[in-house]
């Protein structure tokens, strides 16, 4: 990932005599070690930007962090250390996207005035607000951890993550709305806890009025179409899910014709490749659409 190839490495590599099993063990050892060193060091340089005050550092930590998460996953030993990685406290990733990019600013009512700086000695500390672009990073990296560890989606219910990304999705942009619906579906698969907040948050009525209203930018409206098409998917495949009412919802918020279609084309190719199941996810969410304006 960032350190350079380990000398014993080449070493083996270039050596034409067997080895015995003694000196294999120990290098598999130092690989493993090595491994862990560079995942440590990546996360941790990566969460130091990602905590700063400065908008412009912490984009650069949020981006840093992303290519990590990606090479992350060309190994399943880097997976491991990864998920092994978010189980020490000071080098989970979700918290602190949490108490920094998408750290909810206090509404007008709810702020104290406090004078205590002027009688200070020591310095204000001054944050800067969180740009879009911060955001949507902090969403995107949110979503990969989540995918990939799954432990992180309770870490992101501590965070009260729902009520945060349905706030985010009333009040952002198109795109930071996009990566929240990406980031909102990740942290509800196989978490309960964060299904049933989904729900006391009404959240499939917010996704509702989105995909209905025609002022909508068409390309998030057909997010809210792949969302409904996962969630309803992924909740038909379990034996008690969590979400009840969902069945419905779905029927009175859009109509019987287009639930019908969603409620059929949820269970798309499910033996077919990832590139191929995307495809598919974005006709029959196209369709979805194309349903909607039937009714």
């Amino acid at each position: 990932m960032y350190l350079k190839k380990a000398s014993w490495c080449k070493e083996e590599a270039s050596s034409s005599s067997p080895t015995s099993t003694a000196v294999d063990d120990l290098i598999s050892s130092l690989n493993k070690q090595r491994l862990y060193r560079e995942v440590t060091l990546a996360l941790r340089t990566g969460l130091r930007d990602a905590a700063a005050h400065f908008s412009f550092l912490r984009v650069r930590g949020l981006r840093n962090l992303l290519k990590f998460l990606k090479s992350v996953t060309h190994s399943d030993s880097t997976i491991l250390l990864f998920c092994f990685a978010q189980s020490v406290p000071d080098l989970q990733v979700v918290p602190v996207l949490f108490q920094n990019s998408l750290r909810q600013a206090p509404r007008d009512d709810e702020s104290v005035p406090n004078l205590d700086h002027l009688f200070s000695v020591e310095p204000v500390k001054i944050t800067s607000p969180s740009t879009d672009t911060e955001v949507a990073l902090a969403l995107r990296l949110l979503e990969g951890c989540c995918l990939l560890h799954r432990e992180s989606a309770a870490l992101a219910f501590k965070c009260n993550a729902v009520q945060v990304l349905m706030d985010i999705l009333s009040t952002r942009g198109v795109l930071e709305r996009g990566a929240c619906l990406d980031a909102l579906i990740s942290i509800l698969l196989d978490s309960s806890s964060n299904q049933m907040e989904f729900e006391a948050c009404h959240g499939i009525e917010k996704i509702a009025e989105l995909i209905k209203d025609k002022q909508v930018d068409d390309s998030l409206r057909l997010k809210c179409g792949e969302f409904l098409l996962l969630l309803i998917g992924h909740l038909n495949g379990k034996e008690r899910p969590t979400m009840i009412r969902i069945n419905d919802e779905i029927p009175q918020l859009l109509g019987e014709k287009s639930a019908s279609l969603i409620w059929a084309a949820s269970q798309f190719g499910s033996t077919l490749d990832p590139e191929q199941r995307q495809t598919a996810l974005h006709i029959h969410a196209g369709r979805v659409l194309e349903s909607l304006e039937l009714e």
